[in-house]
């Protein structure tokens, strides 16, 4: 039995409780005062008659405050902590006396040596762990926490050794031992794999409900993860800027700038000051200007539809992917940076290379990664996911609740081929709650353009036959599904033709896993 005795500071309370426990002749197996000056007493069960008279004996001694019975001693506690924690660590811990004598090991060790907690307690532990003289090391001047790559059952280790100090009762300390925490090549790398992980929180914003977006979000993970330049490929307001915000904070950089670019319009000489900045007097500018390369630094920078790039800007842009470096406008100083690429287009790049409207050295400096982002309409079990995740965002700026979808609106929303994607999408919700007055949102609130003309896949300036126009419509077709249906079987299903059919049609228009990023 243990009791937990809590009571003032007065001088002799102590023998006082002592007292009682030889006027009842109990046996005391350990006596424990805290801190907070708390008596803890063990001794072995006692009758139940005994204990009865014992408690309120206890309790009328004067300072006490209360009594009661408590299932560990302090020790005890700490003891049963220390085991639960050794038990628990996947690595080998040895703790060591000053001699080099092992006094404790944990389950990782036991098991590594295929051996019993007895035979290894009390062995040499250079007998164990090679490659660091540890007594030298505790017989030192100044003894100091280590790391050391060392040997232990013929396996390399980095071991942290640390120096074990326990006060000597005049204020100073001396050396108890050290403890050794070992890790493998292999626990290192599972570790920093965790580290470098991408976060779920980036992807958070990302409402991932289909199978196609869920996939998606799987590979950016992944591609976060690696520094190299990724190719985003979309519709226009699919969410390929997201997608690349959430690739760069769940990346190495994530505490860096991320800077954009939107390369859609903008003319060479504005294009080249923004990228690479001007030295003064250049282009009429008194002061100095920094790029976005420069202040990107260590981050990324996002080239928004790089496909609508110049080729002089082109040429320009491939110097920096391939030597790491640029030149102001109007300085000759080469600048050196440290950036990651992440670009997105809407346009098929490899066609635009074989049309010569895009330099083939830089469209595969760009696509070492990529990504597809479906749009909105095929993948309609996002769409009610997105719906309520915008109405949710809006309303708490508007300062309102969140109103509540009915049928009609959530058919209407699934139904609609949304042409402008996850973008018209927010904004058409936006424009509906601003005006509804309402709890509840209906087909009728929600205002968007007629869907009978369907949504167009190619460019409305119709330049060659209707054939060629069809065989045209057919490769960009084929094109874009190839990445999500790489098979043969499994692009024949999804077009209701035949295996041969498609294989012909993807051998005529020279699509295949060389030619297209899967």
């Amino acid at each position: 039995m243990r009791l937990e005795i809590s009571c003032q500071d007065r001088l002799g309370i102590t023998q006082d409780v002592l007292d009682i426990l030889v006027e009842y002749e109990i046996d005391l197996r350990g006596i424990e005062i805290d801190k907070a000056g708390k008596i803890f007493l063990h001794f072995p069960n006692i009758d139940f008659g005994d204990f009865q008279h014992l408690m309120p004996k206890i309790r009328r001694i004067e300072g006490i405050e209360d009594v009661k019975t408590t299932p560990f001693m302090p020790i005890e506690r700490e003891q049963n902590q220390l085991r639960a924690l050794l038990k628990t660590l996947p690595d080998p811990v040895f703790s060591i006396d000053p001699k080099g004598q092992v006094l404790l090991v944990n389950e990782a060790v036991l098991s590594s040596l295929e051996s019993d907690y007895e035979d290894v307690v009390g062995q040499d532990i250079t007998e164990l762990v090679k490659g660091f003289n540890f007594v030298r090391w505790m017989d030192g001047k100044d003894v100091y926490a280590q790391t050391h790559k060392v040997k232990f059952i013929e396996q390399d280790f980095l071991a942290d050794i640390l120096p074990i100090n326990v006060t000597d009762g005049e204020g100073g300390e001396i050396l108890a031992g050290a403890v050794l925490l070992l890790k493998s090549e292999y626990r290192l790398g599972q570790q920093l794999t965790v580290f470098h992980q991408a976060s779920d929180d980036c992807f958070a914003q990302v409402q991932a409900q289909s199978v196609q977006m869920k996939r998606v979000v799987r590979e950016a993970k992944k591609m976060a993860e690696l520094d190299a330049p990724i190719l985003i490929y979309g519709e226009t307001g699919a969410g390929k800027e997201l997608i690349a915000r959430a690739c760069h904070q769940a990346s190495r950089r994530g505490t860096s700038p991320f800077l954009v670019l939107n390369c859609a319009a903008i003319p060479d000489e504005v294009a080249e000051q923004e990228l690479f900045g001007c030295a003064p007097g250049s282009y009429g500018n008194e002061k100095s200007q920094v790029g976005l390369l420069e202040q990107a630094q260590s981050g990324t920078l996002f080239l928004d539809e790089v496909g609508d790039m110049s080729l002089q800007m082109q040429a320009k842009l491939l110097r920096v992917l391939q030597d790491g470096s640029f030149r102001r406008v109007g300085d000759a100083t080469e600048v050196k940076v440290d950036v990651r690429i992440i670009s997105t287009t809407q346009k098929d790049l490899s066609l635009m290379v074989q049309e010569g409207k895009f330099r083939e050295d830089l469209y595969y400096r760009l696509n070492v990664l990529s990504l597809a982002i479906p749009p909105l309409r095929e993948r309609k079990s996002d769409i009610i996911a997105l719906a309520e995740f915008f109405l949710k965002q809006q309303s708490s700026k508007l300062g309102r609740r969140p109103p509540t979808l009915n049928k009609s609106c959530v058919d209407y929303l699934q139904s609609y081929p949304w042409p402008g994607n996850v973008r018209q999408l927010e904004n058409a919700l936006y424009r509906a709650l601003s005006l509804l007055e309402k709890d509840e949102l209906g087909r009728d609130d929600v205002q968007l353009p007629s869907s009978m003309g369907a949504p167009s896949y190619f460019s409305e300036q119709i330049e060659g036959t209707l054939d060629q126009e069809v065989k045209r419509f057919e490769k960009d077709l084929l094109r874009r599904l190839y990445p999500s249906y790489p098979s043969t079987r499994q692009l024949a299903k999804k077009l209701g033709l035949s295996h041969t059919a498609i294989a012909n049609k993807l051998r005529e228009y020279g699509i295949n896993k060389k030619t297209v990023k899967v």
